[in-house]
């Protein structure tokens, strides 16, 4: 078996966080899923000698750093870069050969509800992507950072629809057209910095649990990351019915409520991810 013959399946029980993952690598022997898990990622589980699945948390002290195999010189880069998610890092040795995978867990809801899988200040953004100030002035306004109020003669005669902020479809055409424009010629650097990473700590993988608590089943899929960003970064940026961005099937918008207020943010809908069936 290789990760091109089964991508998705149903199991008994729970194991939907990261505590729960890492204990069925960890136990990789006898672990039913471990093992088809490890085969997807094109190992030969007969020559693997050892396993060791490790939570990452959101926040890594600079203390702890070596456990996790982050040089000090390296630190501020891969905090900047780290996915905020769920990640568990796995060290897989085969006899003197130690590979490393990095694998981000989404939990999907039978609702498909949205996951949040990045959220920054737009400055933040401004920095990593290069975006010129007319954009980010424009954005700031999209998450409420910059008041429309104050800015009543860009803003013109729209009737806003919330008074905190503006949405793309009340801004001028040729603002909107511009940041479009950008995301759509940006595409590639932008869905991998949203849902890969970089550096050492950027995902390989994306593991999406669906929990079903009535018949006591967890479902799965596990794709590479290269197939999860062509799958949820592949398709038209537009304006969205709502007034947000969409860029193929992330969504970017206000984040809005408490904490963060006024950041952007990116989400997806990770159960879409089951639609790629079986054999991907």
């Amino acid at each position: 078996m290789n990760k091109t013959e089964i991508g998705s399946a149903t199991a008994k029980g729970g194991f939907v966080n990261e505590k729960s993952i890492c204990k069925k690598f960890n136990s990789w022997k006898k672990d039913k899923e471990a093992q088809i898990w490890l085969r997807i990622m094109g190992y030969k589980v007969e020559k693997i000698d050892s396993v060791e699945a490790i939570q990452i948390p959101t926040r890594i002290k600079k203390s702890e750093i070596e456990k996790f195999g982050i040089s000090e010189e390296d630190f501020e880069g891969l905090m900047r870069f780290k996915k905020a998610d769920a990640q568990i890092r796995i060290v897989i040795t085969i006899g003197e050969i130690l590979k490393v995978e990095n694998l981000s867990l989404k939990k999907a809801n039978s609702d498909a509800d949205y996951n949040q899988v990045d959220k920054r200040r737009v400055d933040s953004y401004q920095k990593m992507w290069s975006f010129d100030d007319e954009i980010a002035y424009w954005l700031k306004l999209f998450t409420g950072e910059n008041n429309p109020k104050s800015f009543a003669k860009l803003v013109g005669e729209v009737e806003l629809r919330d008074k905190r902020r503006l949405f793309f479809d009340e801004m001028p055409e040729e603002i909107w057209t511009k940041i479009i424009t950008f995301f759509e010629e940006n595409r590639i650097i932008v869905v991998s910095d949203i849902l890969k990473g970089r550096g050492g700590l950027s995902a390989n993988w994306m593991l999406v649990t669906r929990y079903n608590k009535n018949e006591e089943t967890t479902t799965w899929t596990l794709k590479d990351i290269n197939t999860v960003m062509n799958f949820f970064g592949g398709g038209e940026v537009k304006i969205s019915p709502r007034g947000s961005l969409y860029l193929g099937k992330i969504t970017m918008q206000r984040k809005g409520g408490t904490p963060d207020p006024t950041k952007l943010q990116f989400k997806i809908k990770p159960c879409q991810l089951f639609s790629l069936g079986e054999r991907q």
